[in-house]
């Protein structure tokens, strides 16, 4: 997996959920508008601040976190 070096997580920003370059976009915030179907061109009209790489990252981001991994548990 690439680099997420434009994903930050900081305790004192937006309650530490993971934002975008340290601004008070979060992740969920970029992903949610995508989700709903509006496009990434459209994500950065309504963003100007942001940058299509930023967009990408937070979906990197929202894919690995959400990656399943199956524990065993012992039988006890």
């Amino acid at each position: 997996m690439r680099q997420l070096d434009r994903i930050t997580l900081q305790p004192e920003l937006m309650s530490g959920r993971a934002c975008i370059r340290g601004m008070r976009v979060t992740v969920g915030m970029v992903v949610g508008q995508i989700g709903s179907g509006r496009t990434v061109d459209e994500v950065l009209v309504d963003f100007p601040y942001l940058e299509r790489d930023d967009i990408m990252q937070a979906l990197c981001y929202t894919a690995w976190r959400t990656q399943e991994r199956e524990v065993v548990l012992a039988n006890t």
